[in-house]
């Protein structure tokens, strides 16, 4: 009997201890969590009852060198619905529908949907916006953003590129400047109750965005504005395909205006053009449609340069010490380059020249002599040496390169033929560049937009740099090319870019597309003035210009009206 109770009293000290274990354990879990995780579970219980909704960061604004503002941002408006505080969602499908032209099917599906905030339409007008804030209904959040607007349309379209949905850069200087334009998002933080309905008294809590920096750029809508007049203008009279025209500073690689007609609506750049058949295309074959409609031809596409690329031959010659502009050639009508005879413009020939006088008459056997005397190492040595071979490094996404004979692959016909602009193709951005530093002095620069950015009161400014690589050739081989190629201008194949009252120097081209004789021409023609101190280079380039197609007859007029409207202009800004 004594055993008996003595067990019992133990197992009654057992059973205590263990509950007051258990109890020890349980008080120290809860001691844990309400004092060393007290920080995570208050996070955890604010999450569980806060709504968070993000605002638009306004993005920064891109100008032009006179501080024009060429995008810009216009305020619109997010419609949104929070599921847990609509109180009536057919009222809600009825207003929504009707005021954002949405079907009905498709505002309740998304009304009808259990999520924490349901986004029903982005980039709604301010004034429809602020409509459906009046109607004060339950669960419907009207919020306030920004989307990007180009005042001057279609000007520069394909060099700014545009945004999408959600602000970000597509295309163009857009997406290039990405990191300096898009700012950082602000959200607005509302709490909940354990339904999810808003507690009114509890407020919002903001945390503001931070607008994105202004993108100061070289580009001169005065100017874009002509060049793409003047493109428009001779695309439609000679009923060509594309035009494009380059205007930069050869100092220093500032790119004035780019135009590459047709361009496209930056208001509306998913809007094919006039013309296109959009109707029962597949998605993937309207947006290669798009695709086409966007892509600038002036850095995005290579061509056969054909005679402006002389500019590259002559001084390659020159500074190789094979060719002088004294030196004397005879011009038959053609040249026999191994077993290939290969003709001259001028199929009766030029008969006795100096190199002056070749250059002036843009004598192809005389030029494929030079190339020959340089070799095929040596070319290659200047056409790497001049920045050929490498990418141009402009500040705009998807430049191509240039496609080029290996050196090991190219004999004494692509020699030849390379030495008077074909059988090859670089950008036109390339050409303008390399012509550039050739008549410069002989620096290699960067072409560029990209000026400078800066925060809206410009207290917080970033001036842009870029590479130059000094000396491609001597400053005598740039001094002789100088006035070469003004007397190309004065006296020789340009002459229709000659201006009154101005020096300028230049040279033409007519080269034709692939395949050959195809009947399909590219007129061009690059000049540059002053002539003895360049200040703006320009390059015209008309694809497959119906009827008369000669660069000299048809892209030099261009140039000739862009300078005497354009020479004043800039005259007169470094003057104020």
């Amino acid at each position: 009997m004594v055993n008996h109770k003595t067990f019992i009293r133990k197992k009654i000290v057992v059973v205590f201890f263990v509950c007051l274990a258990l109890f020890l354990v349980l008080a120290g879990r809860l001691v844990y969590l309400m004092v060393f995780q007290s920080d995570y579970y208050t996070e955890q219980a604010k999450q569980l009852h806060e709504r968070e909704r993000s605002i638009k960061a306004a993005r920064g604004r891109i100008l032009d060198a006179n501080g024009n503002v060429i995008a810009d941002n216009k305020t619109v408006c997010t419609i949104s619905v929070i599921h847990n505080q609509i109180k009536d969602p057919d009222r809600i499908v009825e207003v929504l529908s009707k005021e954002l032209d949405l079907s009905e099917e498709y505002v309740r599906k998304r009304v009808e949907k259990y999520s924490s905030i349901e986004r029903i339409k982005s980039n709604v007008e301010k004034e429809k916006g602020d409509a459906i804030r009046a109607y004060d209904l339950d669960g419907v959040k009207v919020d306030e953003d920004y989307k990007r607007y180009y005042p001057y349309g279609e000007l520069a379209s394909k060099v700014l590129g545009f945004t999408g949905g959600d602000n970000q850069g597509i295309i163009g200087l857009e997406v290039k400047y990405e990191d300096y334009l898009k700012g950082q998002e602000g959200t607005i933080l509302t709490v909940t109750d354990a339904r999810g309905v808003e507690i009114s008294e509890a407020g919002e809590e903001r945390v503001e965005p931070v607008a994105g920096k202004d993108l100061y750029i070289s580009l001169d809508i005065n100017i874009q504005s002509y060049a793409t007049q003047l493109a428009k203008q001779v695309m439609e009279t000679k009923q060509a395909e594309r035009v494009s025209i380059l205007v930069m500073n050869p100092q220093n690689g500032e790119i004035m205006a780019m135009v590459d007609v047709p361009e496209f609506d930056l208001n509306n750049p998913y809007e094919l053009p006039e013309g296109s058949v959009a109707e029962g295309l597949s998605q993937e074959k309207q947006q290669e449609l798009l695709n086409q409609m966007w892509r600038n031809g002036c850095i995005n596409d290579t061509y056969e340069p054909g005679s402006t690329f002389k500019i590259i031959t002559a001084a390659a010659g020159l500074e190789g010490g094979v060719v002088t502009v004294e030196d004397r050639f005879s011009c038959p009508g053609y040249i026999m380059v191994e077993d290939r005879r290969i003709r001259c413009h001028k199929t009766t020939g030029h008969g006795s020249q100096n190199f002056m006088e070749a250059t002036m008459n843009s004598c192809n056997p005389v030029f494929i002599t030079v190339g020959l005397r340089l070799g095929v190492e040596n070319y290659y040595k200047y056409f790497k040496q001049f920045g050929l071979l490498g990418k141009t490094g402009v500040d705009l996404p998807g430049e191509a390169g240039t496609i080029m004979h290996k050196m090991e692959d190219m004999k004494a016909v692509e020699l030849a033929t390379v030495s008077f602009g074909q059988s090859f193709q670089i950008t036109p951005i390339q050409l303008a560049t390399t012509a550039a530093s050739i008549i410069n002095g002989g620096n290699r620069v960067t072409p560029h937009f990209g000026v400078a950015s800066a925060d809206r009161q410009k207290t917080e400014m970033e001036q842009f740099s870029y590479p130059v690589t000094e000396h491609i050739v001597s400053e005598e081989t740039s001094a002789t090319m100088r006035m070469i190629l003004e007397q190309v201008v004065e006296n020789g194949t340009g002459k229709n870019g000659y201006v009154e009252g101005a020096r300028v120097g230049g040279k033409t081209a007519t080269s034709q597309t692939l395949p050959r004789g195809s009947g399909r021409y590219i007129a061009s023609f690059i000049g540059f003035a002053p002539a003895d101190d360049p200040q703006v280079l320009a390059l015209a380039i008309i694809h497959n210009p119906q009827g008369v197609y000669y660069g000299g007859q048809v892209a030099a007029p261009v140039v000739r009206q862009l300078f005497e409207n354009i020479l004043p202009y800039l005259e007169k800004m470094d003057y104020n």
